[in-house]
């Protein structure tokens, strides 16, 4: 049987070395425990993957969408995170059924041509993601501290070693520092929309979808922009990567109650994402489009202009420090997609702090350069054309996460129910319909 030979379930005989091997199965799932506690031992990769759907990247769509479109692009923010529930509970439903995170999937499934465009794909919505927290960290620093943009840039190299001692504590310590910095968010933010006093009647008809969006190119720009980052392909292969960090058992209804646990933990922590994804709209609405400022894409813009409007001197302080809390929790996550997608893709493994640097470097580059030459102006534009870019890959990922999981050959008892794979494939369908709509956009005036 050679190398890419099947077996009978549908993958590679030899699925290799497990993903995360030194927290693989680390944290344990105790049988005999009460329901209560098994669940709670299931709490974490949900918030963990959430990091993802409020990084500095999306401030920088919401804060256009908001103050250029008011709350119209709300409804996008919603959709965006129905579709993040479904994907994310796929995700979910691979590693435990088959016991690969997507990346592994994706090399045990395809001929390997297919295979490394894909992990190539993959590092290039990661690098993306990364250029997003380069800006976002090194404005967040900017705000507080008043360190020079450029300075922070080259700050921001130095979460390795955040990352890294993380990691020597174990992973649940991890998913405990990325929470309470959520925590740090919601609280800003909670304060920072009761200043600004939105009309709540606007903010709830704003939830309401309209073809506006899809006939208005500005507006399909940072509706593609929000969905890039809100559904990012790297979060795809980093929860059904670190749900396998969880000792769950081997039999079908001890997969299938970790499979109900984690959805319940990936529902609850993307529907608070939800609420931070629509403050940040809301906020950038209230205060800047019903002010008449329709023109604020910089974080840093944003913050400045704060303090007028809203009347406070401490809203700004808020912003910066909800920014730079977003920034860290971003880059933990990151990393960690970034060793599932190189070491399951490629079978490459290398120390976490080597993976940090190289990609962080990448990704230092093109945000060092764009910071020196056009400064602020230019990193917000940098900001919204990465989270585009996440969204033309996003198909990349999402098409074979849907095909695995309707695959009873390859995930048995566990395949996704009818229903379900229906409901993918339409939201795959739609997500590559949105892509090439807004290329024929791009193009057709170039």
């Amino acid at each position: 049987m050679d190398a890419r030979s099947k077996s009978n379930d549908g993958w590679r005989v030899d699925r290799g070395e497990a993903p995360l091997a030194d927290v693989h199965r680390s944290i344990k799932v105790s049988p005999n425990a009460s329901w209560l506690k098994r669940m709670l031992s299931f709490v974490g990769p949900g918030y963990m993957v959430a990091v993802g759907y409020m990084d500095p990247g999306n401030w920088a769509t919401s804060l256009a969408g908001g103050s250029k479109f008011g709350y119209m692009l709300l409804s996008v923010a919603l959709i965006s995170n129905i579709i993040a529930i479904i994907l994310q509970s796929l995700s979910a439903r691979l590693a435990i059924a088959s016991g690969r995170d997507l990346a592994q999937a994706c090399r045990d499934a395809y001929p390997k041509p297919v295979a490394y465009i894909l992990w190539l794909l993959a590092e290039l919505a990661i690098i993306a993601t990364d250029i997003a927290e380069v800006i976002g960290t090194a404005i967040g620093l900017n705000l507080i501290f008043g360190i020079p943009l450029e300075l922070g840039v080259i700050i921001t190299a130095l979460d390795v070693f955040l990352i890294l001692y993380l990691q020597k504590l174990g992973f649940r310590w991890i998913e405990g520092f990325v929470v309470a910095l959520l925590a740090v968010i919601a609280v800003c933010f909670a304060i920072q929309i009761a200043m600004a006093d939105p009309v709540w009647g606007d903010v709830i008809r704003g939830f309401a979808p309209t073809v506006e969006i899809v006939n208005n190119r500005d507006m399909l720009f940072l509706a593609l922009g929000i969905l890039g980052a809100t559904v990012m392909p790297h979060n795809l292969y980093l929860h059904s990567g670190i749900v396998l960090t969880r000792d769950f058992g081997d039999t079908i209804p001890e997969k299938r109650q970790a499979l109900t646990f984690a959805t319940i933990d990936s529902t609850v922590a993307l529907m608070f994402a939800l609420l931070i994804n629509a403050s940040i709209l809301i906020l950038a609405a209230a205060a800047f489009h019903h002010n008449g400022r329709t023109d604020v894409a910089e974080l840093g813009d944003a913050h400045t202009l704060l303090a007028p409007l809203l009347g406070s001197a401490i809203a700004p302080t808020l912003f910066g420090i909800a920014l730079l809390a977003c920034g860290i929790n971003s880059t933990v996550t990151a990393t960690l997609a970034g060793q599932i997608v190189m070491e399951g893709f490629i079978q490459f493994r290398l120390p976490a702090w080597m993976r940090r640097l190289i990609t962080r470097g990448i990704a230092i580059v093109p945000a060092a350069v764009v910071t020196i030459f056009y400064g602020e102006s230019g990193t917000g534009k940098l900001l919204i054309l990465s989270q585009v870019v996440l969204s033309l890959q996003l198909s990349f990922a999402v098409f074979p996460l849907v095909l695995f999981t309707a695959d009873r050959a390859k995930m048995g008892a566990l395949a996704a129910p009818r229903w379900l794979v229906v409901l993918s494939l339409l939201i795959a369908i739609f997500i590559a319909g949105l892509n090439m709509k807004l290329l024929y956009d791009v193009f057709s005036v170039l």
